[in-house]
């Protein structure tokens, strides 16, 4: 078996005695899918070299598994390797499973905390990881369909937005794609189904846009370095379509036109052209070049209504941060290296400028070792750190990241605790708004605060964020009353604007009942024309996955037109 990434490096180099050492270490083994267990060991060391990671990571891809697999040990690894390699391979090894979600077993958990404290103290530990777990996606097939469907959730639920959050938007959004078709079968069927018309459509219209648009820039001497398009991904996608009632009408990223500059001038440039020549579609503008995402990622997003009073999008970057947005952290590794090479000492990358000290690693490492519950841990994970964020700006322009669904509460604790504590009111935008609004994504926020001020229990009602609980409880306690815990909603109703025909609430009730949810409460009102009726249905709290499957399956029912839901209390 040999393997090309040799050829990048001389012979006696690390890279050549890991991929023997590994080669021999492995040689007995075989992978589910009748391979030997040795191809996964280079597909990952390729993956690590094609994002530019220097030779001790390539190595330590190559020698990921030999201690957890077969006999060799951290002292066999430290002696043929060295510190640094040992290093890498030990913090690989601390997180070989997780289970997910919260029925992790405390060694499990102590072995993520473990992980984390590696990779906050050198990232590349993480990179190959994400690397590691790309490969097995790619051939998850071939594991028995139990061990399918919880590796696809880790993935999903940690990996997918772990790699979001280090800048490499690319793997994050194949990561998600990898494993929609695990986590949600139906709801991925339906939706390959229902989008590939759209998909063609869109692209076609594209199309059409780029000749006008090139010559437009042309006018104006702006040479792009290349126009394309972008089609949005299967499950970023599904994810945008719960949000907006499964109505592909307002998706206007479905497809979106992407253009490379060679300046970050030019790409202002080229946005006054793009308006000047289309009215742009109101507040959806983006400036991530001005303020950048927290994972460094850099573009200009601009929707506009084109030919045909059309609507579409289209980002604006540089190839800088083109490669940023593909690669993240992993490009900031590269590039470290390159300054210190001949030739490129003067090389300026300003996104990454101090990437290897991004403030939510260290904060990450700080804040594992305040969760000493199990469950709480994973559930603050994936709510405080890995979920979909939003990015809201203080007064003095400093970005806050935060999950999606946050307020001016979690914005407070996020701050300081003792904000959040004393916080008597919030600013959006300069205008006062509720303490339990739902924040969104590129909104200044300000905190008004009283001393002496302490918070209410009413709050853990509304707040998002473990951290900001965890403080409101705190403070609660030392005002020595009694904590009755977070107020927990009775029912989730579905309101439904159908097509009135026979037999519309016979599927209705067949839908909820496939999905085994008992239906407490049931209405329906006709319109007097008998065109089309709004029903109501109520059911316990579910849970945002069973949600989904309600709203999949409510959208297929021949006749329905919208559907929604809430909470109620």
């Amino acid at each position: 078996m040999s393997s090309a990434l040799l050829d990048h490096y001389p012979a006696g180099s690390a890279v050549h005695k890991a991929y023997e050492f590994a080669k021999n270490a492995h040689k007995d083994d075989m992978r589910e899918s009748g391979d030997p267990y040795f191809t996964h060991c280079i597909e990952v060391a390729e993956t690590v070299h094609a994002w530019h990671l220097d030779e001790a990571s390539i190595a330590a891809a190559l020698l990921h598994d030999t201690i957890e697999d077969t006999s060799v040990t951290f002292a066999d690894i430290e002696k043929k390797f060295g510190k640094e390699i040992c290093f890498l391979v030990d913090g690989l090894t601390k997180l070989k499973v997780i289970q997910y979600p919260e029925d992790a077993e405390s060694q499990e958990v102590e072995n993520l905390r473990k992980f984390v404290i590696s990779f906050s103290k050198d990232l590349r530990v993480v990179i190959i990881k994400l690397a590691d777990r790309l490969h097995n996606m790619q051939t998850l097939k071939f594991l028995p369909k139990e061990r399918q469907e919880k590796i696809a959730w880790e993935t999903a639920e940690i990996y997918a937005p772990l790699a979001y959050r280090l800048g490499m938007q690319k793997l994050s959004g194949e990561l998600e794609d990898l494993s929609f078709p695990y986590i949600h079968p139906e709801e991925y069927r339906w939706l390959v189904e229902s989008v590939s018309d759209s998909y063609t459509d869109r692209l076609k219209y594209v199309k059409r846009v780029q000749p006008a648009l090139l010559r437009a820039l042309s006018e104006h001497n702006i040479r792009p370095l290349r126009v394309d398009s972008r089609a949005k991904r299967y499950y970023s996608l599904y994810k945008k379509l719960v949000r907006y009632g499964m109505d592909f009408e307002k998706i206007y990223d479905l497809v979106a036109l992407r253009i490379i500059v060679k300046t970050v001038e030019e790409c202002y440039s080229v946005l006054g052209v793009i308006h000047q020549m289309w009215q742009p579609f109101p507040s959806q503008f983006d400036d991530y070049i001005a303020r950048p995402k927290p994972n460094g990622y850099r573009s200009l997003h601009t929707t506009v209504f084109c030919i045909d009073n059309k609507i579409i999008e289209i980002q604006i970057r540089t190839q800088e941060m083109h490669e940023e947005a593909e690669m993240g952290i992993a490009a900031h590794w590269a590039y470290q290296q390159a300054r210190v090479k001949k030739g490129y000492t003067q090389r300026n990358w300003k996104g990454v400028a101090n990437r290897s000290e991004l403030l939510w690693v260290e904060q990450l490492r700080n804040w594992q070792e305040n969760f000493p519950d199990k469950e709480k841990f994973i559930q603050s994970l994936k709510v405080d750190f890995f979920k979909e964020r939003i990015f809201v700006v203080t007064p003095d322009n400093e970005i806050i990241d935060l999950p999606r669904g946050a307020t001016p509460v979690d914005f407070a604790y996020r701050i300081h605790s003792e904000i959040g504590d004393e916080c008597v009111g919030a600013k959006v935008n300069k205008k006062i708004v509720p303490l339990d609004q739902e924040l969104h994504s590129g909104e200044m926020v300000e905190i008004v605060t009283h001393k002496g001020k302490k918070p209410t229990e009413d709050w853990l009602r509304f707040v998002k964020t473990e951290q900001a609980r965890g403080h409101i409880r705190s403070a609660l306690r030392m005002k020595t009353r009694a904590l009755r815990g977070r107020i927990a909603t009775s029912f989730t109703e579905f309101k439904i604007a159908n097509q009135d025909r026979p037999g519309y609430l016979k599927d209705v009730t067949a839908a909820f009942g496939e999905l085994k949810i008992n239906i407490t409460y049931l209405q329906s009102q006709t319109d007097p024309r008998r065109t089309f009726s709004g029903v109501i249905v109520r059911s316990e709290v579910l849970t945002p996955s069973r949600i989904e499957k309600v709203l999949v399956k409510l959208k297929k029912i021949p006749g329905t037109r919208e559907v929604t839901f809430k909470f109620v209390e």
